[in-house]
């Protein structure tokens, strides 16, 4: 793992429009993004082995058209990596509820990779509406659910990235989750 100064450098030089700084930075963070990926995974069904590895794979291929780096920390683009990995399992939990049962293949963008139970996909779904509602009421709060449950970042790691303090972290944290719970709830 590169220092947090290497990894600033890296960030400034594809934030510049450098595609192999991209490059660089994704090879020097891969194995926290499999961290982060893996957490994801843990929640969806176990016993597939490439699951993570597909994950990653696939944020990979959707941060690296962007071209332009998300702000200029290894928090922010942790930040943008879970959001990226979120809407990832998201559309192929959409995917999922969307297709027909029976015979015949369904094609999906992670292969077979991530499988998401029927269930499983409907809540997923459920909560990304609930998130996206949230966003429109109060983004700060938005953007700390999915730092901290998608993103897997601690409450200190959310304030500097937001560059607001702990305690507003923790009161947004707690207001966002009991709206998530009686929306999703009802």
């Amino acid at each position: 793992m590169k220092s947090e100064n290497e990894l600033t450098q890296l960030l400034a030089r594809w934030k510049s429009g450098e595609q192999e700084a991209f490059e660089s930075l994704f090879a020097a963070v891969y194995e926290e993004l499999r961290k982060l990926a893996s957490g994801y995974m843990r929640r969806e069904r176990p016993g597939h082995t490439l699951q993570t590895t597909a994950l990653v794979n696939e944020a990979y291929m959707r941060l690296a058209p962007q071209g332009t780096a998300p702000g200029e920390s290894r928090l922010h683009f942790f930040a943008l990596a879970a959001k990226v990995m979120r809407q990832i399992l998201i559309d192929h939990a959409r995917s999922r509820n969307m297709a027909k049962r029976g015979a015949g293949a369904i094609k999906l963008s992670l292969d077979e990779a991530v499988i998401v139970s029927d269930e499983r996909a409907a809540e997923l779904v459920a909560l990304d509406d609930a998130l996206s509602e949230l966003a429109r009421i109060d983004p700060r709060q938005s953007q700390i659910v999915e730092m901290r449950f998608f993103g897997g970042l601690t409450v200190d790691e959310v304030a500097q990235v937001l560059n607001i303090s702990s305690d507003t972290v923790n009161r947004d944290w707690k207001v966002a989750k009991a709206w998530l719970y009686r929306r999703i709830s009802s």
